[in-house]
């Protein structure tokens, strides 16, 4: 109750959040990040105790640019309507869009052996049609609009569609390049090609200017803050339903996607 008493002085108060897993527009509760899921947590964060600031914990191999993008701006829109500063630390990566997410933050702050990049945007698939026509399968497929079958898995590879798929990558890749030269400004090595997609470790990634220092979150927000600051911390809360669907999700699609982000980076 002190904290209520005038004249009385309190600790500073750094809202930590935990940002973990991919990014994706997932309707599986608690799998994925998304700006539904986590707006409630960002918001409160933003909102209770009044904090002096607000501490990513980033862990993140990517994901959907546009929900990276939807979360980043949201915290960047609280922080600046509540004058609050961010301040980002990065576990195991910080790539593609969790890269995006950190740079929300007004500082990066990253383990020596933290993943950090990979700026770029990606489009994966299979093509099955050798496959069907081994086993003796049809494929009948008839559209309105020529392009309804755009990257069908199930035809051969059209010279058009990838060439429409470049068109789609390239500006979505441009929108990432100016998200971190906006937010990194002058701190970024202009020598160094940072946007080809490559990925860097921790202290690479500081002599880059992708982040500005290697450092854990407690000591240091001590260090910026007091050791007697207080951090609350704040994550999903989840049902004992949502946790078995969550457990049950872990064993297929969910957990395939996800561990196919991770292996991109080697993990």
């Amino acid at each position: 109750m002190k904290r209520f008493i005038p004249f009385v002085k309190t600790p500073p108060v750094v809202s930590v959040i935990r940002l973990q897993g991919m990014i994706a527009a997932s309707g599986r509760a608690g799998v994925a990040l998304n700006d539904a899921g986590v707006a409630p947590i960002i918001e409160r964060a933003f909102r209770r105790w009044r904090p002096r600031a607000v501490a990513l914990v980033i862990n993140s191999p990517g994901g959907s640019p546009v929900q990276s993008s939807l979360i980043a701006a949201r915290l960047r829109r609280l922080a600046d309507e509540k004058g609050v500063k961010v301040h980002a630390f990065v576990e195991d990566a910080a790539a593609s869009g969790g890269y995006w997410l950190a740079t929300s933050a007004d500082d990066i702050w990253v383990d020596a052996g933290s993943l950090v990049g990979s700026i770029g945007v990606i489009s994966a698939g299979f093509g099955f049609q050798d496959f069907i026509a081994r086993h003796g399968v049809e494929r009948r497929l008839h559209t309105a609009g020529h392009s309804k079958s755009f990257l069908d898995p199930f035809q051969e590879e059209r010279e058009a569609d990838i060439t429409r798929l470049r068109a789609l990558l390239d500006p979505m890749h441009a929108v990432f390049i100016e998200q971190v030269k906006a937010r990194r400004g002058a701190r970024l090595d202009e020598h160094s090609d940072l946007f080809n997609g490559d990925i860097w470790l921790g202290r690479d990634a500081v002599d880059k200017g992708l982040a500005d220092g290697v450092g854990h979150v407690v000591p240091k927000l001590k260090e910026l803050y007091g050791d007697d600051v207080k951090l609350i911390p704040y994550a999903p809360r989840r049902s004992i339903f949502q946790r078995i669907a969550v457990a049950m999700a872990g064993a297929a699609t969910g957990a395939v996607e996800e561990h196919a982000l991770w292996a991109r980076l080697g993990r």
